[in-house]
C-alpha cells in the first residue's frame, strides 16, 4: 500500500484525535469533508487503518500493576500460535516476538501482584510454554507513543 502525504496527514490527525470529524480533518489537511471520507474509506479498505479504539486510563479500570513476561516456548511454536493464545488473556496489552533466548515478550496490566501471578499461571499452562520469566514495573520513566510519525 502506497501512502501519499495527504494520507499520512489524515492518519496523523486520526491518531491525534480519532473522534475528529471529516470536516475538522479536512480543515487541517486542506481537503473537503467528502474527500477526507473517501480517503479514510480507502485507507481502511487497504488495511492501512486497521480500526478505531478508545484509549482508557488503566487506573480507571483498577489495573495499576504492570509486568513484562518473557515466554520460552517448546519446539517450533509459530508466532501465530503464540499470538492466538496470548490474545485470549485480556491483561496482555501487547505481545511481540523478540531476539535472544525468549520467544516472546508480553506486556501485562493487572490490578495487583496477585493478579499478575494468576495471569502468569494461565500463560504457563499453555501447552507450548516451557517457562516464563517476569519483571514487575516499579515506575514508568517514559510513556510515549507514535503520534507524529
Amino acid at each position: 500500500m502506497k501512502l501519499d502525504e495527504l494520507d499520512r496527514a489524515i492518519i496523523r490527525a486520526l491518531v491525534e484525535d480519532a473522534r475528529a470529524t471529516y470536516a475538522e480533518i479536512g480543515a487541517q489537511v486542506g481537503l473537503s469533508a467528502p474527500a477526507v471520507k473517501r480517503r479514510v474509506d480507502r485507507l481502511i479498505a487497504s488495511g492501512a487503518i486497521t480500526g478505531f479504539s478508545a484509549r482508557v486510563e488503566p487506573s480507571a479500570l483498577g489495573w495499576t500493576t504492570e509486568a513484562y513476561v518473557e515466554l520460552y516456548c517448546r519446539g517450533k511454536t509459530s508466532p501465530a500460535e503464540i499470538g492466538m493464545a496470548v490474545s485470549r488473556h485480556p491483561e496482555v496489552v501487547s505481545a511481540c516476538t523478540v531476539t535472544g533466548e525468549a520467544d516472546a515478550l508480553l506486556h501485562i496490566r493487572a490490578t495487583d501482584v496477585r493478579h499478575v501471578e494468576r495471569v502468569i499461571e494461565r500463560l504457563a499452562a499453555e501447552p507450548f510454554v516451557v517457562r516464563t520469566k517476569s519483571s514487575i514495573v516499579l515506575s514508568r520513566l517514559i510513556n510515549g507513543s507514535l503520534q507524529n510519525g
